[in-house]
């Protein structure tokens, strides 16, 4: 059972089109698997369209009439006027994408399927591969870790979130299961680790800080590989 969900306020971003792509599509992935954020925003998004189409313009009694007209006119023709609009794309039927990683295959969320990404490359038994979004400094990736890998103990010098897709790992803070988002910044530490594999997606801000071992040797060029 998904027990670690996007915030209130993110949805709330996310059903305004007001967050960066990187975080909407990681929340649009999470939809997909969550029923129970699926009826969360299904009741904002009915809000909202109730303040749009109950937001109505109040005509001075000296307003011209032929304003009036024009505006009711309008209102009466609003689907007309957006169902005539060719530049909207067709509606197109989403075909499952597979990848493959070492020994494992995986079905891609039904949102990455027309995204492109990059060939994995691995370090130890950690695989990543870029999701081809320019969303600033923010970076998006495909995260697979091995059976039995781990990523050293680390915390973060921006946020980092990381949906699970497939798979199960854990950290200090707990097990996860596929569907669950989570949200670390610097106020967490922790070194995730897994018994069977995973495949994630992660969006980060900026470089992760390592605290133990050979890893901290990346924490000078930490900018330059997040």
């Amino acid at each position: 059972m998904i027990k670690h969900h996007p915030s209130e306020d993110l949805l709330v971003q996310h059903c305004s089109a007001s967050l960066n792509a990187s975080l909407s599509l990681a929340v649009s992935i999470h939809l997909d698997m969550c029923p129970i954020c699926q009826e969360k925003v299904a009741k904002i998004e009915a809000a909202n369209a109730n303040v749009v189409f109950n937001d109505k313009q109040v005509l001075s009694p000296n307003e011209d009439k032929d304003n009036l007209e024009l505006l009711e006119e309008f209102e009466s023709n609003v689907f007309d006027l957006i169902t005539s609009d060719s530049g909207i794309d067709e509606v197109y039927e989403v075909e499952p994408v597979s990848i493959k990683v070492n020994a494992h295959d995986y079905q891609l969320p039904r949102a990455l399927t027309r995204i492109s990404h990059s060939k994995f490359t691995q370090v130890g038994k950690i695989a990543r591969s870029r999701v081809a979004l320019d969303d600033g400094a923010l970076r998006s990736s495909l995260l697979h870790i091995d059976a039995g890998g781990e990523i050293p103990e680390h915390t973060h010098t921006g946020f980092e979130v990381t949906l699970l897709l497939d798979g199960e790992f854990s950290d200090e803070e707990g097990n996860y299961v596929p569907g669950d988002f989570i949200w670390q910044d610097g106020s967490h530490l922790h070194t995730p680790l897994t018994k069977d594999g995973c495949l994630c997606f992660t969006v980060v801000s900026s470089a992760l800080h390592f605290n133990k071992g050979f890893s901290k040797l990346l924490n000078p060029i930490g900018n330059l590989i997040y």
